[in-house]
């Protein structure tokens, strides 16, 4: 009997089915690892808008997790949006304790803001609330928007990305999906190297419900699978773009990808 090394995710779940839980699990599966979905959250939404997020309570998210870390290896966690900032101080505190058995635990981060369309995802104020997180983690996987929330006091979007790279963090990948370039070019920066590396892909038409939940889930998936930083956000993007050009409708607007 095979084993299939885990990834512990925490999100909310997206009724719609094409973000949050829903997209980790496929993604992450898709690399061949197995995601550990941790509910954080119940959000009301459809593909298009967010009508309501009800956080889950800290307790309760904690139990989720300590019960399957009490059985499962855990080497990859993957963050969505955490709902609340007593969420983020509880599962930062979880992660500490983590760390102290095992430091080369990494930890992927999805600096969820809002949703795409700049709704509210947390109770409280998302930027101070992943405070906790962004000192855990080990790749941050921000867009423009992102950034710049996360960097207020820096203008230019190159060192509001090297801004982050502080703490545990070694690598920043900058989406560039939300710009207006013919092509979507995202930036990786590292902690070791002053050069950044560009991943250049088509622009596909139409807006997309849950594209960066699957991008950074599918890295996510990938280390969990053992691969290196480079080959990890390759494959995760060309698995990305993949599902982006094969997304489909469930109503009007925002498509999901497949």
């Amino acid at each position: 009997m095979s084993q299939r090394p885990c990834v512990l995710v925490f999100a909310g779940h997206d009724p719609s089915g094409g973000a949050g839980l829903a997209a980790d699990i496929q993604a992450i599966a898709a690399q061949g690892a197995h995601a550990l979905p941790v509910v954080t959250a119940l959000t009301v939404q459809d593909n298009n808008s967010v009508q309501a997020v009800h956080p889950v309570a800290p307790e309760v998210v904690l139990a989720q997790a300590q019960t399957l870390l009490a059985s499962c290896t855990v080497q990859v966690i993957k963050f969505g949006i955490v709902g609340s900032a007593d969420n983020a101080l509880a599962i930062a505190g979880l992660i500490e304790q983590m760390l102290v058995i095992n430091p080369n635990v990494q930890v992927v981060l999805d600096p969820v803001l809002g949703s795409g369309r700049g709704q509210a995802l947390s109770r409280d104020d998302a930027r101070l609330a992943l405070a906790p997180l962004l000192k855990l983690a080990t790749l941050i996987t921000p867009n423009l928007p992102e950034v710049a929330r996360l960097a207020p006091d820096l203008s230019n979007a190159d060192q509001q990305a090297r801004s982050l790279l502080r703490g545990r963090c070694r690598d920043v990948l900058l989406k560039g999906g939300h710009s207006d370039d013919a092509q979507v070019i995202n930036r990786w920066f590292q902690a070791e190297r002053d050069a950044v590396v560009e991943h250049c892909w088509p622009r596909y038409p139409g807006e997309f419900h849950g594209s960066g939940c699957t991008l950074a889930s599918a890295i996510a998936g990938q280390l969990a699978m053992g691969m290196a930083m480079d080959t990890a956000l390759q494959s995760a993007q060309s698995y990305t773009q993949a599902c982006l050009r094969e997304a489909f409708a469930i109503a009007t607007g925002q498509l999901i990808p497949q």
